[in-house]
């Protein structure tokens, strides 16, 4: 075999931080690689965020269309799937060779294939080997396993995402964002969608009362949820159904699909890198980094995104985290990574969007706060596109005036929660933000009523 070729830093992961940071690292002078073992470009922009924001726009539409039957609108929309996706793949399908082309424009080398670790400072790619002085890991996610009999009958969401057709009912087993996001995509489809979820709650890192009414809009839009179920197993019927076996508030329960998609999690992309040869420690979580993003058992590695054990697992937090890793590995360690004020939203139908503390982590850590909490059904912003649920909660420290967190339901929330980040970023007082003028009628001209 050849001598391994020599390059300064190798990144692994072409996703958003990835490609951030070896574009970084070459524009600084160093010899960068970068290898990735899936189409370039990563979960956001080809499985993930970008995809299913395109399908869940012409959902909205439906979802709208349907609302206002008898308000102005004679008819509902309907979807026609295959043209939906033909849209879909109108963005995805060029990402691939245009990520790859900027990157080698920015002088990165590229690789094509699975990374693997064979010493500290050498990967096998194929039958390449690449040696480097130092390594960006941004491997992104994975399904988590369930370890069920019969989970391999079970579509992820890269399948999901690729379904040429749509079955007369499915079953998303979780109750995180993929599973409402996707139960809420396909009932507007006129599939008849079932969430099954372990625990007593879905949603369980948002608020837990407003998550209760997109819980109440989810079922009126015929969504059946069934909490404290677990999936024990799932085989394959003669006619082609799936039949799962579960357990319900510890009595059995049988239930069959036409379809099941795996919705209850994911896990950092490592186990094919073989990072024990290279000597870097990882766990559930991911990679252990420091507050520099380096590996805390490797200085040579660092880690970004989902694949380190730091920060939420969201586009905009890896892209950060790229730049920040980045620049310790160029200048030495002198910017511990922030990632201050990260908003987040489960595209459903209506979005839930959240930023901050919930009212149980404000309550667990002693603040002392006020709650501003209502369902706002019949608000205008609601009540003009006949939104049959919308709500939302407030909490403002008594002492300093300051947002300790915003969650919202409804029209456009997934906007307004941008609002409230800035605020909670500039440390601006509640009666300051509720002295600004917003455009109206907007949904943000809402916030002065919320504070």
């Amino acid at each position: 075999m050849a001598a391994p070729l020599e390059v300064d830093v190798l990144v692994i992961g072409t996703g958003e931080g990835g490609t951030t940071a070896a574009q970084k690292c070459a524009k600084a002078g160093r010899r960068v690689a970068i290898v990735d073992f899936r189409p370039y470009g990563g979960t956001c922009a080809l499985r993930g965020c970008d995809p299913k924001k395109v399908l869940i726009g012409a959902a909205e539409t439906v979802a709208h269309s349907r609302q206002l039957v008898g308000h102005g609108i004679a008819a509902p929309a309907t979807i026609d799937w295959p043209a939906l996706m033909r849209f879909k793949h109108s963005f995805t399908d060029k990402v691939p060779a245009g990520r790859e082309a900027s990157l080698q424009k920015a002088g990165v080398a590229t690789y094509h294939g699975t990374a693997q670790f064979i010493d500290a400072h050498t990967v096998q790619i194929g039958d390449q080997q690449l040696r480097a002085q130092q390594f960006i890991l941004a491997t992104g996610a994975q399904p988590r396993p369930l370890h069920i009999p019969g989970e391999e009958f079970l579509l992820d969401s890269t399948a999901f995402l690729d379904l040429p057709e749509l079955p007369a009912d499915m079953t998303f087993i979780g109750g995180g964002y993929i599973a409402f996001e996707f139960a809420h995509l396909v009932a507007r489809c006129g599939v008849k969608a079932r969430i099954v979820h372990r625990g007593a709650r879905p949603l369980e890192q948002f608020d837990a009362d407003v998550v209760e009414h997109l819980v109440t809009a989810s079922r009126e839009a015929g969504i059946e949820i069934l909490l404290n179920t677990a999936v024990l197993g799932i085989e394959r019927l003669p006619d082609g159904r799936l039949q799962l076996r579960a357990e319900s508030a510890g009595q059995p329960l049988t239930l069959t699909t036409a379809q099941a998609v795996h919705a209850a999690g994911r896990e950092p992309a490592l186990q094919a890198l073989a990072l024990e040869k290279a000597g870097v420690a990882y766990g559930p979580k991911g990679i252990a980094v420091n507050e520099y993003l380096q590996s805390t058992s490797r200085p040579e590695v660092y880690a970004i995104g989902d694949a380190a054990d730091s920060g939420l697992p969201l586009t905009p937090v890896a892209a950060k985290a790229a730049f920040v890793a980045a620049s310790n590995l160029l200048k030495g360690n002198h910017t511990p990574v922030d990632y201050g004020v990260v908003p987040t939203t489960v595209f459903a139908h209506p979005p839930l969007a959240a930023v901050g503390l919930t009212e149980a982590e404000a309550t667990a850590q002693g603040k002392q706060f006020k709650v501003k909490h209502e369902v706002t059904t019949e608000w205008f912003t609601a009540r003009r596109l006949r939104e049959p649920v919308s709500a939302y909660k407030v909490l403002i420290e008594e002492e300093t005036d300051l947002v300790l967190g915003a969650h919202l339901l409804g029209p456009h929330a997934e906007e307004v929660i941008n609002i409230f980040a800035v605020a909670m970023h500039t440390q601006l007082p509640a009666r300051e933000l509720q002295k600004l003028l917003f455009a109206y009628p907007t949904s943000a001209s809402d916030i002065v009523y919320m504070l």
